[in-house]
């Protein structure tokens, strides 16, 4: 048998200032998409508040975005991704400064490339970071003092789907029977996206017991699954008893994109 032992360590008194820096800036969504054909451009206007009492900066910036099934966020550099449409993206202005409880306006211009070989779903992150003011006060720290500033960022995903050709396609890459915190058995499917367009399926377990008597339905979040990444769906079994089972798991994107694997479940 192993044995923890607690190690006590030394407590150094050191005070945590937190600055009054509450979000000030929101934006007003984190999502736009578009259908485009090769060669035509569309525009879009994103609304920025400020909330707070006294004036807040905006910085905008681009960058490319993709995530995996092991939790992975990447933030590449814009146009790195081959499915990036940052070059494709104009917008103004970069920086903002935004009066209190007011508005301002970020427009943008998204030209598809005059080239046939484009299809599917392009995609990449407009970032909006609130900044520091140049006559923001700076913290009195006293000794022994910390400042911890918060940075607020919204990514927002522009999306543009080029033509009518090409389609989704998922693959089941990896399953696990876990149990969570709760000490509650989950499954976990992890699946990505191999086609040329996004997918957003709704995923759901069916679980049958040795008879084919269906003993229940467990279901999972949405979630959005761009060509080349993955995602991990997650269904909690709750009190389904122990035993030996036989599983249908169901991604169905709405259409007629309907995915599905059976397993074989013992605990």
């Amino acid at each position: 048998m192993k044995t923890l032992v607690l190690h006590l360590l030394p407590v150094v008194a050191i005070g945590i200032m937190t600055c009054a820096c509450s979000a000030g800036i929101t934006v007003t969504t984190l999502s736009v998409e578009n259908k485009a054909n090769p060669g035509q451009t569309y525009q879009g206007t994103l609304t920025l508040s400020n909330t707070d009492s006294v004036p807040r900066r905006a910085l905008i910036y681009q960058t490319d975005y993709a995530f995996f099934s092991d939790g992975s966020n990447h933030y590449d550099e814009p146009g790195d991704m081959a499915r990036s449409n940052a070059p494709w993206i104009t917008y103004s202005p970069h920086q903002v400064d935004v009066p209190p409880q007011r508005t301002s306006q970020l427009t943008y211009s998204v030209r598809v490339p005059d080239d046939s070989t484009l299809t599917g779903t392009y995609w990449s992150i407009l970032m909006v970071e609130e900044v520091e003011m140049p006559e923001d006060p700076p913290a009195q720290l006293q000794r022994r003092q910390t400042e911890i500033r918060q940075v607020v960022r919204y990514g927002i995903q522009c999306v543009t789907h080029v033509g009518t050709a090409g389609h989704g396609k998922l693959n089941f890459t990896d399953t696990k029977l876990v149990a969570n915190e709760d000490n509650r058995r989950e499954l976990q499917v992890d699946v990505e996206n191999t086609g040329e367009r996004w997918m957003i399926p709704s995923a759901w377990l069916e679980l049958y017991d040795s008879g084919g008597k269906q003993v229940g339905r467990f279901e999972s979040e949405k979630k959005r699954i761009y060509p080349g990444t993955s995602v991990r769906f997650r269904m909690n079994l709750g009190s389904t008893p122990a035993g030996k089972y036989k599983a249908l798991v169901v991604l169905d994107n709405g259409d007629q994109n309907v995915f599905g694997a059976k397993y074989d479940l013992e605990f």
